[in-house]
């Protein structure tokens, strides 16, 4: 069942088709084809930020008081579901779509001032700091501290599987100013000048030949105060509310849907008696029953409904989605799924066999994480069986 829209809902859907047939190149849609990573190539996706920008419809989800184009969620929905058909990049969300709405509730004036322009120009590139070397779903038990130091902080410590921190020109991060008080009471939420001396960023190259992932050193970092976001020690709270930007619900149907005809292409090849067959209808079924569940929620957003422990749901859901047809498209293509084929692109070399099958390996290792990303599997279990089912 589609979402039900309105006369003004349809004719807004056809303008977003037009801007997209004007201004979606075939450069941008084959640079977001080849995308085996979480978030689309940097020069890519803020060139595709800046087409919006120009337009006033970067920042998707903001209210017209911030710069944004004041959507509905409809419309939002809307917007979001079209670029995903059309193939469009995605915008990078650390600054739009995660510490934006965090700025809008918790930030000073002068930080919104500052700050929230320049995410949506693409001028700021933003990463998070959150996990650490032990510290990564018991989020609380992080150990990166900031010291109170006249009119600064001195922030000591690392942060670990950062995204695009090497890209990074600014970090918003999660450190204890409280030593002494229960985990969750002596956090605070501060943002970083990722050029301030004392901080170093050492890469991590995944299984898939990927540089997307880093780990960040503070040496006596010094950062003003005014940095800080919400009152000292609160920051657990803020960075609660950030969370539920990074793990809500969304268009991720889409994207399956456009994954699973891609693996149909693939497995046309195959005997009809071959069990992948039988395995891709049964995944097919699971995405249609996503793609429900993302209307029905969408629709209680859309009555300013709380979607609650659904995004828990549908965040397993897609995840365990994606790594079951990155696993069956790997299986397909067999011999052309070489390890190295992904490393020879990186390269700029060419690999073995047909282009379309060059990211399959890498797509299959970088969905290994999508289990743990973005609050680990287990976790959302925990929060489905509290919040649903009272245990």
């Amino acid at each position: 069942m589609e979402l039900e829209l309105t006369e003004e809902e349809l004719a807004f859907q056809a303008e977003v088709r037009k801007m997209l047939a004007e201004e979606l190149t075939p450069e941008m849609k084959a640079e977001a084809a080849r995308t085996t990573t979480v978030f689309a190539e940097k020069d890519v996706a803020l060139a595709w930020q800046a087409i919006l920008h120009k337009r006033g419809w970067a920042g998707v989800s903001w209210p017209k008081e911030f710069g944004g184009p004041g959507w509905t969620s409809n419309q939002r929905y809307i917007f979001n579901r079209e670029c995903a058909l059309a193939g469009a990049p995605g915008l990078i969300p650390l600054g739009l779509r995660m510490l934006a709405p965090v700025l809008f509730k918790y930030g000073t004036k002068q930080q919104q001032d500052y700050y929230l322009p320049k995410i949506l120009s693409g001028e700021h590139y933003w990463c998070q700091g959150y996990s650490e070397p032990g510290s990564g779903s018991d989020l609380a038990s992080l150990k990166c501290r900031a010291d109170k130091d006249g009119d600064d902080y001195i922030v000591n410590g690392s942060k670990i599987w950062t995204t695009h921190g090497q890209f990074a020109d600014h970090i918003f991060c999660l450190v204890r100013t409280d030593q002494e008080s229960r985990p969750q009471a002596g956090i605070s939420f501060l943002l970083i000048d990722m050029n301030t001396p004392g901080i170093k960023v050492e890469p991590i190259i995944t299984l898939a030949g990927d540089h997307e992932v880093n780990q960040v050193f503070f040496d006596n970092v010094r950062v003003p105060v005014t940095n800080r976001v919400g009152p000292e020690n609160e920051g657990w709270t803020v960075a609660k509310y950030l969370l539920e930007f990074e793990r809500g619900g969304g268009t991720a149907a889409t994207g399956l849907n456009i994954a699973m005809d891609n693996l149909k292409l693939l497995l046309a090849d195959l005997p009809v008696e071959h069990e992948l067959h039988q395995q891709a209808a049964e995944a097919a079924i699971e995405v249609a029953a996503l793609s429900q569940m993302e209307t029905d929620l969408q629709s209680r957003i859309a009555s300013g409904q709380n979607i609650g422990s659904g995004a828990s749901l549908m965040k397993n859901m897609t995840s365990d989605l994606g790594q079951r047809i990155s696993a069956m498209r790997l299986a397909a293509i067999a011999y052309y799924g070489l390890p190295h084929n992904n490393v020879l692109w990186i390269e700029g070399e060419d690999g073995v066999g047909e282009e379309r099958f060059q990211t399959a390996t890498a797509t299959y290792l970088n969905n290994r994480a999508s289990s743990v990303l973005g609050g680990a599997r287990e976790v959302q279990k925990n929060i489905i069986a509290k919040t649903v089912l009272g245990l």
